[in-house]
């Protein structure tokens, strides 16, 4: 991990942190507007960051708040790219329950035949 100048393309460093799988999907969110860098929105993965910088960003059901601390010049193992960032994030109990089924979209086979939905096939 070196210095690299003091300064590196946002989705880049979002994609050596591995916040993101790949780097084009690191660029689709920054050119969304969905990251902030200290507070300022940010549309262009081209935005350099540095050192010292807090980013804001969604991720999963979360909103990320991370500390860069370092900058790296590849994308390596994962205990690596712990090493890049301080998680500011708070806590959260529990992820959001998936929604519960209410009746919306298709009726299973059990439900088509309480409801007398068979299908008709026509003897020609």
């Amino acid at each position: 991990m070196s210095d690299h100048a003091g300064k590196i393309r946002i989705d880049k460093w979002l994609w050596h942190a591995r916040f993101y799988k790949t780097r084009s999907l690191a660029a689709k969110q920054v050119g969304a507007g969905h990251v902030r860098v200290n507070g300022a929105k940010v549309s262009k993965p081209s935005q350099n960051v540095s050192v010292g910088d807090v980013l804001t960003f969604p991720q999963g059901y979360l909103v990320r708040v991370v500390r860069i601390a370092a900058l790296s010049e590849r994308r390596g193992p994962a205990s690596e790219a712990q090493t890049l960032y301080l998680d500011m994030t708070e806590p959260q109990d529990k992820p959001p329950a998936n929604p519960k089924f209410e009746g919306k979209g298709r009726p299973d086979k059990k439900q088509r035949r309480a409801l007398g939905l068979t299908r008709v096939w026509d003897d020609h």
